[in-house]
């Protein structure tokens, strides 16, 4: 018998203050957990939903300074959590999810070294709780993610993995554990559905390569995009990501705000990125209501290059200027989108006008409309190799998603030959591409080829992400 008073009871107050914090309801959730605690003085789940409540915050504030501040309180949780019941499946698994929500903001800010530790402590907690607790399906939740992704690490990071956990899982191991808890959520109520589902979406999307699947599981799912703007980001993403941008901003239009719920810029700034995608004329709204309001490190950047992109295909040569000019002194460059806007900025190279078109038209799903504005343009292209270069690759892209898949095939390859001596990404991306068109087509020796040779294709931009998608190609077809 454990000889304690701390025990661990997820009951009926814990999980409506769960469903506030993830529904950004964060007044009420504050109030809650203050009471909650009062009530059930011994209940350490207060702590573990705290935890989740400072997670939020930095994830949807994204304040370094506030990140900092609130770091500090991970270790004296984990103390007292470690004072609990070890007989409880809790245990393990709440100290474990604590480590992981703050290794995904650890590395947000770029701090590796703390942020693979804490993944090592997390996926070592899980590992030992899926031991003493097979039953308890929560473990699969968070294994499934970290099984998924061990695969597809980026190079700059394997050193990381290697030195601090010695971490393993595939793809169609992760995908098997995360489809477990969801078939369990099908028969049983299950605090974690929701947050099942967009992770098991995000592994479909990003390392398994069926659109299909990611989406309609969102699509089918109970998130509450009216009522949750958590849920319409998610479900804004993975339609944005999927080529569904009318039904992206058919979600994100219905993102709810307001004085109930905390502060969450990020919505409009995907309204605004999906509406300039369909080159709506009214996108520059959502793009400047973001970044009006939205202070955090991340993303800035990002958001006043799409802002220029909008003034240069509304024929604002100025505007463009203007904003570019503005993004070399806001936020920070951590993440691959950032640091290709900057790079865009300093480069001094303005895009051509009718490419930046298609581009936004094919990453919107309009396939179509960016085949019938480039088909005629080669000729315009010709004498300017980098333009010619961009050309080929974007019609490589478009008649791909056309399912013209030999002229995709012809225009990546002539993609291939002319530019994987330069450093931008269109050599090494038409290279991942022919791998999954040789993939879909069952022509796996060649879709090796090309997933080899897009890893050693070294590019400027996108680098880590073209690999890690490589990656999880060549661990696709194994064996196959």
């Amino acid at each position: 018998m454990w000889a304690g008073n701390k025990y661990f009871d997820f009951n009926a107050p814990a999980i409506d203050l769960y469903q506030k914090i993830v529904s950004l309801r964060l007044k009420e959730a504050r109030v809650g957990l203050d009471a909650y605690k009062r009530n059930e003085p011994d209940n350490l789940i207060p702590l573990f939903l705290e935890n989740y409540y400072d997670f939020i915050l930095v994830f949807t504030n994204d304040n370094k300074a506030e990140f900092n501040r609130l770091v500090k309180n991970m270790e004296p949780r984990l103390a007292k959590i470690a004072r609990g019941d070890p007989k409880s499946p809790y245990f393990l698994y709440t100290q474990a999810e604590i480590h992981l929500q703050w290794s995904l903001l650890h590395l947000r800010y770029s701090a590796y070294l703390s942020g693979m530790s804490d993944v090592k402590q997390a996926y070592a907690l899980l590992e030992e709780n899926q031991r003493k607790f097979p039953d308890f399906i929560a473990n699969k939740k968070s294994l499934g993610i970290m099984h998924a992704m061990v695969g597809n690490i980026p190079d700059d990071f394997k050193w990381g993995i290697r030195a601090l956990s010695g971490m393993k899982g595939t793809i169609s191991q992760g995908l098997k554990e995360l489809e477990d808890v969801l078939q369990f959520a099908r028969q049983t109520p299950y605090v974690f559905e929701e947050e099942t589902q967009v992770a098991y979406a995000i592994v479909q999307m990003y390392f398994n390569n069926n659109q299909k699947i990611a989406w309609e599981t969102l699509k089918n799912s109970k998130l509450a995009h009216t009522s949750n703007p958590l849920a319409a980001f998610a479900m804004g993403l993975i339609a944005m990501r999927t080529g569904q941008n009318d039904e992206a901003i058919r979600v994100l239009s219905a993102a709810p705000s307001g004085g109930n719920y905390h502060p969450f810029y990020m919505p409009a700034y995907m309204l605004g990125l999906a509406k300039l995608r369909r080159l709506d004329l009214d996108a520059n709204q959502w793009l400047e209501l973001f970044l009006n309001n939205f202070h955090g490190e991340n993303m800035q950047k990002e958001g006043y290059q799409k802002l220029a992109w909008y003034h240069l295909v509304n024929n604002n040569p100025g505007g463009y200027q203007t904003y570019m000019n503005a993004l070399k002194t806001k936020g920070a460059s951590n993440n691959e989108a950032d640091k290709s806007a900057l790079m865009e900025a300093n480069s001094g190279i303005i895009p051509e006008q009718r490419l930046l078109k298609a581009r936004l038209l094919f990453d919107g799903g309009y396939y179509q409309r960016a085949y019938d504005l480039l088909k005629n343009a080669a000729k315009s292209y010709q004498d300017q190799h980098r333009l010619h270069l961009e050309y080929l690759y974007r019609m490589g892209r478009i008649t791909q998603n056309l399912t013209k898949k030999a002229e995709a095939i012809q225009f990546y390859q002539q993609t291939i030959d002319l530019g994987a001596k330069d450093p931008w990404y269109f050599a090494c991306n038409a290279a991942l591409q022919l791998g999954i068109i040789y993939e879909n087509q069952r022509a796996y020796s060649d879709a090796r080829t090309a997933f080899n040779r897009c890893l050693n294709l070294k590019t400027e931009e996108y680098s880590a992400s073209l690999h890690a998608q490589a990656k999880a190609g060549l661990e696709r077809i194994k064996g196959k």
